[in-house]
């Protein structure tokens, strides 16, 4: 249970499923297969559906890298977030979008696990949102070279920890695309 007033309501963040972004990640054809299911699912539920989408420098604002991945689609009527943050709250109107929703859980997808995904699942539950990590439904690139672990790590370790993840009167989880259940947990810690 939230421990925002009045938002029992659930939607699917979608974060940064960009061409610039998932190309070359880790499993990307099976993460943003999952994405796509859970896209579909939402939408024949009536759950809301945000779209975010970062843009800096390296990723120019309409670039063919800046669009979704191509097999992802986002409905006139779903709001997309544009940012240039990690946390796809920073900056953004992410929070009065949600608000407007009465949304107090997120389920949580997209890329790159280590950077925009972390953040924001993190700046989700410090805000006082429930948060539903979908373990086979976020990927990242290879950054080894620069000293981290493998991808394949990076993503097993994010899913560990948020499944431990506690806070009075708030709930987190990680959960697997099939087990993915479009409402608003109920407990917390």
């Amino acid at each position: 249970m939230t421990t925002l007033t009045d938002r029992p309501a659930t939607a699917l963040l979608v974060i940064d499923v960009q061409q610039g972004v998932v190309d070359g990640a880790y499993e990307r054809d099976a993460v943003v297969s999952n994405v796509k299911s859970l896209v579909d699912r939402a939408r024949k539920e009536d759950v809301p559906v945000v779209w975010v989408q970062h843009h800096d420098e390296q990723l120019q604002q309409g670039s063919p890298e800046w669009q979704l991945a191509p097999e992802l689609s986002r409905e006139d009527s779903e709001p997309l977030v544009e940012k240039t943050f990690g946390d796809s709250f920073e900056g953004t109107d992410l929070e009065d979008v949600l608000a407007a929703s009465g949304v107090g859980h997120l389920v949580v997808t997209g890329a790159q696990t280590d950077m925009c995904v972390r953040s924001t699942i993190h700046g989700a539950f410090a805000r006082g949102y429930d948060v539903t990590l979908v373990g086979d439904a976020h990927t990242t690139e290879d950054l080894s070279e620069y000293g981290a672990p493998s991808p394949d790590l990076v993503i097993s370790h994010t899913n560990l920890y948020w499944g431990w993840q506690g806070g009075p009167g708030k709930s987190a989880a990680t959960v697997n695309t099939v087990d993915v259940v479009f409402e608003a947990p109920h407990g917390g810690e």
